[in-house]
């Protein structure tokens, strides 16, 4: 249930995503009003039955590993949980069964399945990269935010109440716009000073897109250098983050290598074996 070295094992998982991206589609398709007035007991059967069908795998799922709880704390593990929960909940708080879109993210086994582990471990580089340049990206983020401020307040004292800036908020919602270069046209300057400005902001916010995405690509050339996980689950709590040469798992100490013995085992056994006599 956690690899797919198997025509077995990849059947297996080949139907879960199946059922998964169609469990995905009734919620949809019960949220349109027309389609639940007439398949409305229809499409609540099938989602009932998809949650039996899920609830059912996660628990053998659980049931697989020596240590349940560490894999209820992993990424999967908590897609899992809350792919079924909502349904559950709907039993006390009704319309809760609509949060079971979560249940697409499940489909990230795909790349297990289909043997792409290349392309997942493309996306554990985007978040490392983007761990990695958190703070420079939130210290420009803090820096855009004090010139949205500054220039709404400026459009604020130029232009007239007339052309839309009827307060600072509405004119930082002009800055933001403006300087994004998106441009919705709901607001704007009728003065030649105010539309000067606007000018500015516009060819500054060409040059100001293009700092993250420089800190961004840096980040990412470090991560992929220092790629060095495989990706082999822990069959004690599946986890898979482990380094290419590690013997056991960093989380629960189970031995990694399936197709050999662990050695603590050996060396507890012969420990335990008496000495034969030298004399």
């Amino acid at each position: 249930m956690f690899e797919s070295d198997t025509r077995l094992a990849k059947s297996f998982d080949i139907a879960l995503i199946s059922l998964i991206l169609i469990s995905v589609i009734v919620v949809m398709l019960d949220s349109v009003g027309s389609l639940h007035a007439r398949y409305g007991t229809l499409l609540f059967g099938m989602e009932w039955a998809f949650t039996l069908i899920f609830t059912l795998e996660l628990a053998l799922r659980l049931y697989c590993l020596d240590r349940p709880l560490r894999y209820l704390k992993s990424f999967y593990g908590i897609i899992d949980l809350l792919s079924i929960l909502p349904t559950w909940l709907s039993l006390l708080i009704p319309g809760a069964q609509s949060l079971l879109v979560i249940r697409v993210l499940r489909v990230l086994r795909v790349f297990r399945v289909l043997r792409l582990m290349e392309f997942l471990g493309e996306g554990k580089i985007l978040v490392q990269s983007l761990r990695r340049s958190f703070r420079k990206i939130l210290m420009f983020l803090s820096t855009v935010l004090m010139l949205v401020i500054i220039f709404g307040s400026l459009i604020y004292l130029i232009e007239p109440p007339e052309a839309g800036f009827t307060s600072i908020p509405k004119a930082i919602y002009w800055a933001i716009v403006t300087l994004t270069t998106v441009g919705y046209g709901d607001i704007t300057p009728l003065t030649p000073v105010g539309q000067l400005l606007s000018s500015v902001v516009m060819i500054m916010g060409y040059a100001i897109l293009a700092v993250p995405t420089g800190v961004f690509s840096a980040e990412m050339m470090r991560s992929i250098r220092d790629q060095r996980y495989s990706d082999e689950a822990c069959p004690g709590c599946g986890l898979e983050e482990h380094e290419r040469n590690a013997r056991y798992c960093k989380r629960c100490g189970a031995w990694l290598d399936e197709e050999s013995e662990d050695p603590r085992k050996k060396k507890h056994g012969d420990e335990q074996t008496p000495a034969t006599p030298t004399g």
